[in-house]
């Protein structure tokens, strides 16, 4: 199913018009550092991630192109989800793995909406090289060791996935409403809809994209807003068909996802910053409670 999904996404942006090869610029990047570290404190399940986007196409207006393709993001991500304890995981807990992923993607505008489109592919395992990065700071800076968490890691494996969202920017002056629609195949399949808010000026002329752990949404493009301080929140609920993540056995996932954000971001002259809580709902049966794990942007131009 995930891969026939792929594929008929990849089908569709090929088969539109996109913009002249020669009249791309890279138009930003964005950032994403989440861990729960910054949330509520602890080293568990939706322990830890880092996203990078590169955005190129036709130079930036503060609006989207009308058009697949016009517009196009690279986004690299890489994740770790774990137990609750490293160095004694119970059979009933989640099990480890290390996830890299790469995607395209394209956003457009049509009559008022905002479509985000794209597909991917999800490396899963050991292959990944993430548990020996987290072992190595584990051990450089005196943390319990991951090692018997890794030792029943799941297994290398490659999913290909795709993703659509539609979204509906409702602009009330100095709030900004974003209802919002999503379907993902893949390493997990879902659909879920949603609420994004933001008092301020974050995101008005700017290309936004949502990090999929904690539902913030990052900036992709060079910053177009007014200094100051804008504050974001809002929350999803989402229908989860199946995971790779949680392959069943004795821990199966939870068919019905939440997540509640809100957030701060400041944009300075030359700097810009954000820090964003979200508070996951439980994710497998039984996971014992939800989970806060903390989102951090930093940005400073020379």
């Amino acid at each position: 199913m995930a891969l026939r999904l792929a594929a008929g996404v990849l089908a569709a942006l090929l088969a539109a018009t996109p913009a002249p090869a020669q009249d791309r610029v890279t138009l930003g990047r964005g950032t994403l550092l989440t861990n729960d570290l910054l949330g509520d404190g602890r080293d568990r399940w939706r322990t830890g991630s880092y996203s990078f986007s590169l955005t190129r196409g036709e130079a930036w207006t503060g609006q989207l192109p009308d058009r697949p393709l016009a517009l196009i993001e690279w986004r690299l991500r890489g994740e770790i989800v774990a137990p609750a304890r490293l160095t004694a995981p119970s059979p009933a807990d989640r099990r480890y793995a290390g996830i890299a992923t790469v995607g395209l993607h394209t956003h457009f505008a049509r009559a008022g909406w905002d479509v985000a489109a794209g597909a991917e592919l999800a490396l899963v395992g050991p292959m990944t090289g993430l548990d020996l990065l987290q072992q190595g700071f584990h051990d450089a800076f005196g943390l319990p060791s991951p090692a018997a968490a890794r030792a029943q890691q799941l297994p290398n494996a490659l999913y290909p996935g795709a993703l659509i969202e539609v979204s509906r920017p409702i602009d009330r002056g100095a709030v900004l409403l974003r209802p919002f629609v999503e379907a993902q195949a893949g390493v997990e399949t879902l659909a879920r809809a949603g609420l994004d808010v933001t008092i301020g000026g974050f995101g008005y002329r700017d290309l936004t994209v949502r990090d999929s752990v904690t539902g913030h949404r990052y900036r992709a493009t060079r910053p177009d807003v007014p200094t100051g301080l804008s504050f974001v929140f809002g929350g999803d609920i989402a229908h989860v068909a199946g995971s790779a993540l949680l392959p069943g056995g004795g821990v199966r996932a939870e068919p019905l996802r939440t997540r509640l954000r809100a957030g701060l971001h400041w944009q300075g002259d030359r700097a810009e910053f954000f820090y964003g809580i979200s508070r996951l709902g439980r994710e497998f049966q039984g996971q014992p409670v939800e989970q806060t794990v903390g989102a951090v942007h930093l940005r400073i131009r020379f």
